[in-house]
């Protein structure tokens, strides 16, 4: 089914009088147009904790009831999942499903009120804040329904159809800038399947009478996916722009304007070509060749410009986020200053399991690609800086056994760990999707909440999650210098991702973030070869991160590990020095940092290297 049909977005001051038809959202199917299907379009996806109570009899009628909701058979539909909801209140996907059953119908205010049943219920499903937007844009409360689909975004950040769907909302909402923002936020990052947000983005930016940039987001949609709904409607529009530049200015008339409006499509996308094929080819064909010619003429008039320019059927990818510039980015990364180097790097060192925390410089050795440094510039400890805290939890089916366990230990170490007045943390779940279930706080009740109502189900996405929570950390603008760590609670497997581990240590290295990683793998588990690849897994992002591996052998034991990790995290010292012989040529430099107090060697956690810069600083130019 489709949403918005016969709205209207009303008539914008430019020229051109072309009407530019959009595309509903199908609610039942997290789908925009048949494309990009959503990690949490399955059962596991709107799986919330309160379910798993249900009684048996409630379970039996729900199951009834999402049949026939599946089957299209809305009205028998309904009459089982009222009975579900009749028998547990507190049954969450009864209450969506049989909202979605209302939609369907066109009785949009029980729709409305099924959903705000079910975000009242349980609040960290993008699922519930999705379907009450999708009952609000039935409605035309489009400032609540982009409100909800923006809330829901916000818990599953990675996921594509809801950022499409966001899009959406925002345009009807006339959010302009936010549906420009929205489709940056989307075209940087792998986006298979949700081209249909450049379609929102051209409309938004010719409400603006930004025309010139609504052509260049619909050259996009047609680069990205000529079979779309709208590809034909973004030829015409493109035709029609190109057109009017070749004509003189027509007087200004009161009807003159570019309507806008959101029409019923069919919800699935064709699945053979468009009608204007060669049309596309040769728009596309063109874009290129001018992008070569701007190029070129940028080259000639300014080489040192050249390789920044963009062409005019590129749509910039969203900027990288910016690295925090604040003394606070400590995790081993190379530090430059204005007229020298100078490395810092975060170590803790424990003696059989307990932190040691008054070691002095004397105390430590460290080289630098196998030479001590010129000059050790700084050496103190940061077991007083506020902690910004990640919590990565395992929610995928592969632990649902253990899970149980895993939650009361993450609980109790969170409330060890984040106790300070300035410590903040996050908590993210991940199964095949990844969940932002409690964004930075220091309320350990909120913490504790979030952390209670994650439910194991689904695939593993770790690697996404790992890369995500980073950037989370990296990019948090801090007025003061601040220890950033990730903690990761997993079996280490991953089957759902679209990084790579290799992408995640990286992502984690550029954000100078240390990665602690708990393994929850039994004993008995560690014969089995994928238990091993996994093991081997978070000991590596582990190591390359500067932080610490630990493997209890048993989710009883979970408790012990987490301790340990607490004196770790809360006994760090960073060493700043200036290399010996240390070149700019972006070679990667091993460090190499070993500690002994009172005649014992003590264990050493820390980063094992890092990557020369190739830049000059600004002082050493004049």
């Amino acid at each position: 089914m489709s949403l918005g049909s016969g709205s209207s977005m009303g008539v914008f001051s430019n020229p051109l009088q072309q009407s530019l038809q959009g595309i509903g959202l199908n609610q039942s199917l997290w789908l925009i147009n048949g494309q990009g299907r959503s990690p949490l379009d399955t059962a596991d996806g709107s799986l919330s904790k309160l379910d798993l109570k249900a009684p048996g009899k409630a379970r039996h009628e729900y199951e009834k009831g999402y049949q026939l909701l599946m089957r299209k058979d809305l009205q028998g539909a309904i009459e089982h999942l009222t009975t579900a909801t009749t028998i547990y209140s507190s049954f969450v996907a009864a209450h969506n499903s049989l909202g979605s059953a209302y939609l369907g119908l066109g009785q949009n205010d029980q729709a409305r009120a099924e959903f705000a049943q079910a975000v009242a219920l349980d609040d960290h499903l993008p699922t519930s804040y999705f379907n009450l937007g999708c009952a609000e844009l039935a409605l035309k409360n489009y400032p609540a329904a982009q409100e909800a689909i923006q809330k829901a975004s916000s818990i599953a950040p990675l996921d594509l159809p809801l950022l499409t769907a966001l899009a959406y909302g925002q345009f009807m909402n006339h959010d302009y800038d936010g549906v420009v923002a929205t489709a940056r936020q989307v075209h940087g990052r792998k986006h298979d399947g949700s081209a249909m947000v450049h379609f929102f983005a051209a409309g938004a930016l010719a409400a603006q009478d930004q025309l010139p940039q609504a052509r260049q987001e619909l050259l996009t949609l047609l680069r990205e996916d000529p079979k779309s709904p709208a590809a034909q409607q973004a030829v015409q529009i493109i035709e029609d722009l190109k057109r009017q530049q070749n004509q003189p200015p027509a007087p200004a008339s009161p009807d003159a304007g570019l309507k806008i409006s959101i029409v019923d499509v069919p919800a699935e996308a064709p699945t053979g070509p468009v009608q204007l094929p060669e049309r596309i080819r040769k728009l596309l064909q063109e874009a290129k060749e001018n992008g070569e010619i701007a190029d070129a003429e940028a080259a000639d008039a300014c080489p040192a410009c050249a390789a920044d320019s963009s062409t005019e059927a590129d749509v910039p990818a969203s900027p990288a986020p910016r690295r925090n510039s604040s003394a606070a980015n400590y995790a081993g990364l190379t530090t430059l200053h204005a007229s020298t180097e100078e490395v810092a790097v975060l170590f803790a060192a424990t003696d059989h399991g307990k932190s040691v925390t008054n070691l002095t410089p004397k105390d430590v050795e460290l080289l630098d690609n196998s030479k001590h440094p010129a000059a050790i510039t700084g050496f103190r400890t940061e077991s007083e800086l506020p902690l910004r805290l990640g919590l990565v939890i395992d929610t995928s089916g592969s632990i649902k056994d253990r899970f149980k366990f895993e939650q009361e230990a993450a609980t109790n170490f969170m409330q060890k760990v984040v106790t300070g007045p300035d410590d903040l943390a996050f908590v993210i779940g991940f199964s095949n999707s990844v969940l932002l279930v409690q964004d930075f706080t220091g309320d350990q009740k909120l913490i504790s909440h979030s952390v209670g109502q994650l439910v194991p189900a689904g695939g593993t996405a770790l690697w996404d999650a790992v890369a995500f929570a980073a950037d989370k950390l990296a990019t948090r603008p801090e007025a003061q210098p601040v220890a950033r760590v990730l903690v990761i609670i997993s079996d280490g497997e991953d089957n759902s991702s679209s990084d790579t581990l290799k992408q995640a240590i990286s992502r984690a290295q550029r954000g100078e973030i240390a990665i602690y990683t708990v393994s929850t793998r039994e004993l008995f588990d560690k014969l089995d070869d994928n238990s091993q690849v996994g093991e081997r897994a978070l000991q590596t992002i582990a190591e390359l991160t500067g932080g610490a591996a630990f493997a209890p052998g048993s989710v009883r034991r979970l408790d012990t590990s987490l301790a340990a990790l607490q004196q770790v995290i809360r006994s760090r010292y960073l060493i700043s020095y200036k290399p010996a012989l240390f070149k700019r040529d972006g070679q990667y430099r091993a460090i190499d940092i070993k500690a002994e107090k009172a005649g014992h060697k003590l264990r050493v956690y820390a980063r094992k290297g890092y990557y020369a810069s190739t830049s000059t600083p600004l002082a050493d130019k004049f």
